[in-house]
């Protein structure tokens, strides 16, 4: 078992928290991802765990062991850096082997282990190769072959993908959670990267100015943003805003946006009639906004301004009660700016936040 606990960790820089309180339990063999922007703290708390930053205030432990004020060597974990680490002047054999030397493990059970990882990242052919004979995803390879090495039931990667190109990072993301589902490592993965998180996270740990805003599944974290932070920050396009009031009318709660108004759906009326008369934010994902060429019920008329065709889907940028905001259509919904839209809000579709605090108040199926 290797459960990782961290307790209220906090890690102060010149007076300023880049972690504040930081709680997460990370069971045992699973894949946590901390995400968020730049200078968010994600990398300072994993260099907590790893030892490498000692934290101010909390407990860390692994597989019940307080490890808080350990050093690195001590806490039994392997780690994964976003510039590799690894020797110029060694040879891959040698890269791979080096924690194993340093821990005094004997030359056979070293070869035995590195010929293991080598096998299990695709590199058996570049051991007695050097670095600067590689290209940057064999030698990414290289510094994840050095990690599983040693076996160890700890995992800690920061960035590890972030210097491939796009279409290497695109293969190594695959590969990686291949690899790690089946080594079974516990493994916290830094990244800035939404699209990594999403893809390879068993669960996802959202931060923000040293603070962890959600902490859920990628699918819960995608579809239910805890507050408007993680909504903008996760999701491309980011998920829609618009400012809107709740009032009270013949025919219920409604919330009115701009000159037109959106019903609620049950569950969210219920949540909603305490801020009668008060302001709200609407919040949507762009593919979950209907789009239509005529009048319909209860669908609004927008303003187009721009229409960027990708591909896989078209990106409308619209105009709402003076809210801008971005749909998604088919790749074969022919409009362009200037054209009369109508769309409408599906109220399962709509996550309502507080205007003060951008808090999640309420939203989802019923």
């Amino acid at each position: 078992m290797a459960e990782i606990r961290i307790e209220k960790v906090s890690k102060v820089f010149n007076g300023a928290y880049a972690v504040r309180e930081a709680d997460l339990v990370i069971e045992d063999k699973e894949f946590l991802v901390l995400l968020g922007p730049s200078g968010c703290g994600k990398t300072t708390l994993l260099r907590a765990v790893a030892g490498l930053g000692m934290a101010d205030a909390g407990r860390i432990t692994i597989d019940g062991r307080d490890v808080t004020y350990l050093r690195p060597g001590d806490r039994k974990i392997s780690m994964v850096f976003q510039s590799y680490a690894i020797f110029p002047h060694m040879t891959v054999r040698e890269n791979i082997g080096f924690g194993l030397k340093m821990n005094g493990v004997s030359a056979a059970e070293t070869a035995r282990n590195v010929d293991e990882a080598a096998e299990l990242l695709h590199i058996e052919e570049l051991l007695d190769r050097r670095p600067s004979d590689m290209s940057g995803g064999q030698r990414q390879r290289v510094a994840v072959a050095r990690a599983l090495a040693m076996k160890a039931e700890v995992l800690l990667m920061d960035e590890p993908l972030s210097n491939l190109d796009a279409l290497l990072r695109l293969e190594m993301r695959a590969e990686l959670k291949r690899l790690l589902a089946d080594v079974g490592a516990t493994t916290i993965y830094v990244t800035h990267d939404q699209i990594e998180a999403l893809s390879m996270g068993d669960r996802i740990a959202v931060m923000k100015d040293g603070v962890i805003q959600q902490v859920d599944g990628p699918s819960e974290v995608y579809a239910h943003p805890a507050n408007r932070f993680v909504g903008s920050f996760i999701g491309n396009p980011p998920m829609n805003f618009l400012d809107g009031q709740v009032v009270q009318s013949a025919d219920g709660v409604r919330v009115q946006v701009g000159q037109s108004s959106i019903t609620p759906s049950p569950t969210s009326v219920s949540a909603l009639t305490d801020f009668v008369g008060e302001g709200v934010v609407v919040g949507i994902r762009a593919e979950n906004t209907e789009v239509l060429n005529e009048p319909r019920g209860d669908a609004v008329k927008v303003d187009v301004r721009v229409v960027e065709p990708l591909g896989s889907q078209n990106l409308l940028t619209i105009t709402v009660g003076g809210n801008l905001m971005k749909v998604a259509t088919h790749p074969t919904f022919e409009t362009s700016p200037g054209a009369d839209l109508w769309i409408r809000f599906p109220p399962e579709q709509i996550r309502w936040y507080d205007a003060s605090s951008h808090a999640l108040l309420v939203g989802g199926p019923d």
